[in-house]
């Protein structure tokens, strides 16, 4: 098991070679690609549930209209 001066002395040599602000940049953009990644998922979940919701045709037919279409049947 690594010791505290050993874990202390890794995290020294990873803040030179990113330095504080790349780090902090780097969790910025892995918190927005988590988000990112909730948000997907609870697009997907809603999409579901609209899909799965019955869907109702209007059936009704106009008097009028149904013998406009038998007229054009008939004259073609």
């Amino acid at each position: 098991m690594p010791s505290w001066t050993q874990i202390l002395l890794v995290v020294v040599l990873i803040l030179l070679l990113f330095g504080r602000g790349k780090i902090s940049e780097m969790m910025g953009d892995f918190a927005k690609g988590i988000k990112s990644f909730k948000r997907g998922l609870s697009d997907e979940e809603e999409a579901d549930v609209a899909s799965s919701e019955p869907k109702t045709i209007d059936a009704t037919v106009n008097r009028e209209e149904s013998a406009e279409a038998k007229n054009k049947a008939t004259n073609s």
